[in-house]
Formats: C-alpha cells, structure tokens, sequence
C-alpha cells in the first residue's frame, strides 16, 4: 500500500470540526445541541449582499483577475481609509477566504524550516496552515490570569533566532477574543523593526469591539509600511462565511507581487461571491452598531452565568465573539466527546471546542474550552446550565 506523506500525518485535526462525528450522532438520537464549538454567526447576512447575486447579469460565469477584480479592490480599499487605514487597491489581493491569505501570506515570506512567532492560544488554524507551509510555530504564552494580554517583549526577544520571519497576531483575537492596544501594537511595531522581522495580523474582527475600545490596526502604524502584513475576510464581518472571500493587505510591493504568484497558481478568487463581498461594503453603520450592542449582550450573559460554575474561570473578551473557559477537569477533549457521547440534561447538550488544539506547546489548555457565542441569549443561558449540570455529573 502507498504511504501518507510525513506533512499528511502531521496535519492537525481541528478542534472545531472534529468532534462532529460524535454529534451528528448525537443529534440522530434525539439529543437537542447547543453549537458552541465554531464562530458560525446566526446574524442575517446584509441583504445588499445576496441581492446582488440574485440580480446578477453575468451571461458567462468567467474567472476573474488572479488578485480579484480592481473595481472590488478598489472598494475595498476606499473601506480601509474610512478605517484610517491608508492603502489602495493595488495594495490588496483578493483570496478565497482568510486562511488562503494566510496560506499566501507564509509562502511569500518563510522558506521550509522557517520560524513564526505567534502568542497562543491561538486560531487552531494556524496550525495546520504552518504545517502545510513546512514552518515552525514558536510559541509566546499568554495567560488566562492576565486575559491573554500581550507578553512581555522580553519574551518574544528569548524566542528570536536565525530563523525567524514574523510575528502573527489576531487582532481582536480568536479564541481569546482579546483586543490589543494602540500600545500593544507599537511594542510589536519595535520589535519587528529591530530585528527586520514581518508583523502579520489577522484583523478579521476589526469591527467587533465592546466598552468603547477602538481596534488599531498594524497599518496606521507608518513605521510597517514595509514590515506589516494584514490578513482580512467578509466572514465574520457581514456574517458570510459561505462566501470564502478575504484577503491579504500589504504596502511591501514585493509582498504583493510574490503573493500574487500563488494567486495566480490557483487561477482565481471566486467570482459570484466577489459580487456579493463588493456589495456587501455598502452595508451601513446601523447594521454593526445592531451587531456589535447584540454581541455585548451575549458576551455579558455568557461570562456572567459561567462565573456562577464552582471551579469555572473564564477570560472576559474585549472584541470578537469568543472566550477561553478553564473548566476543573483533566481533560476537556475527553469532556467534550462526553457531552456528545453520554451526557444530556432534559435531552439537551452542548458541542464545545478543546482548547488544546489552540496551542501548539504540548500538554497545554488540557482543561480549557472555546466558547463561540453566535447563539442568541436565550440559548446560551441554557447551555451555561447543561455545562453546570455536565460538570457535576462528570469524572474525569
């Protein structure tokens, strides 16, 4: 028999989506789910959005531009300075969703063997992304004591070596939901400046911000005209995730014209989903400010039925719509097969996703869960009781 690549064995499974088995099964034996697992939004996408689709008059479904059509990337960029981000079309390339600008984003900037810093936890993707890119990720640990606050630079200085090309951040963060500072971001600027390292972030996010703070994005620092990388999607902004269209942002012009050397490998972004993410930007104010003040809601719900569990830590997010919950088991990926496999109160339970997965230093956020709350309030109070109900019944 044909053997598996050693890069096929060492590809990670998500923690997201590998427990779906378990509740697909679940689910056929009666057993209501509560989804907590995946950043899946229950907010309507923006109608302008799914109009221009319905309402197309394309007579021939052709392959766009490699880097996305100039008339979306322009808009795109005109999104940008509205944001007091300054670039311009030229500056952008379309790609299928983030984490092919993520991918792009790798191939441009690391050889096999490279190293990226990344504070963890961290998007469980940018494991596998790493590991198709044949680059190392170098951990930096951020804590749940401090609300996974930006380490001390000292820390990223330890890890630097011959091998380094970036730091990534995300930017607000997934799974931690924290935001970092104006501040935050100028350590980072230094440190990427002092030893001629990228800075990439995932600034997927940028809109949800909660208690007034203001996302800073790597570009309106002026000093990462050449250093900064920004990896963006419509996904989570106007909640089209189906769309998988993003894109990677970068004032580097040899950034952008290596990158679209895998853009052109691939051929195109896809083009029905262009029309819809160009239509999309003109989605108005009034549909975040809704988000936004929903997304408080439940995040304030969330934290404060989950800090009722004996035992239960969680950190409180500042942006995005995720949090790390530390649970007073040994293992949460045992728990979480559990819940799905044995468990339900009044026939109910609950898909969480193994924080575990969100690491990549080894034996680390053993007992901790990500927590998505896309539900409304209704259904995260309930699965916050099937969660305390779960706790007290288990053994580890």
């Amino acid at each position: 028999m044909p053997s598996i690549s050693s890069k096929g064995l060492k590809m990670p499974e998500s923690p997201i989506r590998k427990l779906v088995p378990y509740a697909e099964k679940a689910a056929k034996s009666g057993k209501e789910i509560y989804y907590l697992n995946i950043g899946q939004p229950d907010i309507k996408s923006p109608k302008v959005a799914l109009d221009a689709v319905a309402n197309h008059q394309l007579e021939t479904l052709a392959y766009s531009r490699s880097e996305g059509s100039e008339e979306y990337r322009e808009k795109i960029a005109a999104y940008y300075n509205r944001n007091n981000i300054p670039v311009v079309g030229n500056d952008i390339i379309v790609t299928t969703g983030g984490s092919e600008a993520l991918l792009f984003a790798m191939g441009t900037i690391c050889d096999q063997g490279d190293e990226i810093i990344i504070p963890e936890p961290f998007y469980a993707n940018y494991n596998g992304f790493a590991t198709a890119s044949g680059v190392n990720i170098v951990p930096v640990i951020s804590k749940i004591e401090d609300n996974f606050a930006l380490p001390a630079i000292s820390e990223f200085e330890k890890l630097i070596s011959p091998k380094t090309k970036a730091i990534i951040i995300c930017n607000p963060g997934n799974p931690t939901g924290y935001l970092y500072s104006k501040e935050e971001i100028k350590k980072l600027a230094s440190i990427v400046l002092k030893h001629n390292l990228f800075l990439v972030a995932d600034e997927v996010y940028r809109e949800f911000t909660y208690d007034g703070e203001a996302h800073y994005s790597i570009l309106q620092e002026e000093s990462l005209a050449d250093n900064g990388i920004i990896i963006d999607s419509v996904s989570k902004r106007y909640s089209m995730c189906g769309a998988r269209i993003g894109c990677l942002v970068s004032k580097n012009k040899e950034v952008i014209s290596t990158a679209l050397k895998f853009a052109q490998a691939r051929l195109s972004p896809p083009t029905f989903a262009q029309i819809a993410s160009e239509a999309a930007l003109e989605t108005p104010q009034s549909y975040f400010d809704e988000v936004i003040l929903e997304y408080k809601d439940r995040r304030d719900t969330l934290i404060n039925k989950l800090r009722e569990i004996p035992g239960v830590k969680v950190g409180v997010p500042k942006g995005a719509f995720y949090c790390i919950v530390e649970l007073p088991v040994k293992n949460s990926d045992n728990f979480s097969q559990w819940l799905l496999e044995e468990f339900d109160y009044n026939g109910r339970t609950i898909m969480v996703a193994p924080a575990a997965g969100f690491y990549s230093s080894k034996n680390t956020g053993l007992n901790q869960i990500r927590i998505a709350y896309v539900l409304k309030k209704e259904s995260l109070i309930n699965a916050v009781e099937i969660l305390k109900q779960a706790l007290k019944k288990y053994q580890d």
